[in-house]
């Protein structure tokens, strides 16, 4: 295989690449034995002809498709490799000689990853929060603690207040007609909440068990349904309980209901350990970041719109698959907030557009300071992966594919150049 490459674009080359007669023969080989079965040649069983039949029967150029696809992949592979490129997008290929006994000639225009002028990435001077946990802190832990260990209790003495809850039995109507999912039975619903439309649940304030009422409401222009977006709508309302929110006391029973210590004294030291941890991590990150957008915004790259439009992609296809998880899709979505997908899209552009940006900025960094993935740095990643699964290392590593092995090498080099970047950098 001989290959050149030409320059045609600020991000875009152009490979001229000549794949050998004989190459090019096996190929051809290769497409007659897959597509013999398909040619028809009076005096021959179906199947049966020879290719050189097959070839003067039909004309060469029936085989030159499937010919050319069993050589392309290999060669413009060993042509990128040759001319050390990185493409970011499928090439665009010209067929520019083709044919028996002869060379095959072809070009692929392809847009590869930009260069980028890095910015200053060491010796940066930042300040790094201090974490200093504080017994507020700790107490609004505790009272945290003490809500989601709340109960609800009967009350039998009083009208609805703010903040109770009430199961009541609903019925909607509009212009004297029920709705459809206006309905609903032993509903929980927490006053004050905002979870029904404006108006309801401060109209049930004072309102007694077992009464029923009548609750006046509009609903709001661009609700979900135009059948009821901006229509005034009355709820027979029946109150068949209301509950009210009781707290634990917070005393060393409480502590040991809700961990495992004896004491308040210990639950309390062990929640000042678990907020300092997690302040602790949650500076580390910030740090992080606001080193690493110090130097993108110094470092300077003219990002191809392909690699953004392939995040754009990536963006929506994780937001695709959490929506299904609820039974929705990223289409019903789109739609019910009224969008178009191109819209939808364009508000993500500036998001891709700096995630592209920081990747390729890390990556440079990595290859200027030439870091590679040390086999005990990778056996360790394993084994921490395995734990997880409750697999062992060997077995976990057999289900692996290349592209797994690959996803989780560049995990750790961009994990190190985080590392490096904070190691070098001059804290306050």
């Amino acid at each position: 295989m001989k290959s050149s490459m030409e320059k045609i674009g600020k991000n875009t080359v152009k490979l001229e690449i000549e794949v050998d007669a004989e190459k090019f023969n096996e190929g051809m080989e290769k497409s007659y034995r897959k597509n013999a079965k398909n040619f028809n040649i009076p005096g021959f069983r179906k199947g049966k002809a020879p290719r050189n039949i097959v070839e003067r029967y039909y004309g060469e150029q029936v085989l030159y498709d499937d010919a050319f696809n069993y050589v392309y992949t290999e060669e413009y592979d060993q042509a990128v490799k040759e001319h050390d490129i990185y493409p970011v997008d499928r090439p665009k290929i010209d067929v520019t000689q083709i044919g028996n006994g002869q060379s095959l000639i072809f070009t692929a225009e392809v847009t590869v990853k930009p260069e980028v002028e890095l910015g200053k990435y060491k010796g940066i001077e930042t300040e790094k929060k201090v974490v200093v946990v504080t017994d507020d802190d700790v107490e609004k832990e505790l009272k945290e603690a003490a809500e989601k260990n709340s109960r609800l209790v009967n009350v039998e003495d009083r009208p609805v207040q703010e903040g109770d809850t009430a199961i009541i039995d609903f019925k909607g109507f509009v212009d004297g007609e029920a709705f459809e999912g206006g309905e609903g039975k032993n509903h929980n619903l927490v006053i004050g909440s905002g979870q029904f439309i404006p108006g309801f649940e401060e109209q049930l304030i004072g309102v007694e068990k077992n009464k029923e009422i009548d609750v006046n409401v509009t609903f709001p222009e661009g609700y979900g349904s135009d059948k009821l977006s901006g229509k005034p709508a009355v709820f027979k309302v029946t109150v068949n309980e209301i509950k009210v929110k009781e707290l634990p006391v917070i005393d060393d029973e409480f502590a040991q209901d809700v961990s495992e210590f004896a004491s308040l004294d210990e639950y309390k030291a062990s929640l000042r350990e678990k907020i300092t941890e997690r302040e602790e991590q949650k500076s580390k990150n910030e740090l992080e970041d606001k080193l690493i957008n110090s130097i993108v915004e110094s470092s300077e790259v003219d990002i191809p719109e392909v690699m953004i439009d392939a995040r754009i992609n990536d963006i929506l296809y994780d937001i695709d698959l959490r929506l299904r998880y609820q039974g929705m899709d990223l289409e019903k979505y789109v739609t019910a907030s009224g969008q178009k997908i191109d819209e939808f899209k364009k508000q993500f552009s500036e998001r891709a557009r700096n995630e592209v940006k920081t990747q390729l900025v890390l990556e440079k960094i990595k290859e200027i300071e030439g870091m590679e993935v040390e086999e005990s740095e990778f056996d360790e990643e394993i084994k921490k992966f395995a734990e997880n699964a409750n697999k062992n290392q060997e077995e976990f590593m057999k289900q692996l594919t290349e592209d797994d092995i690959e996803y989780i090498k560049n995990n750790i080099l961009v994990r190190k150049t985080i590392e490096l970047i904070v190691n070098e950098a001059i804290l306050a």
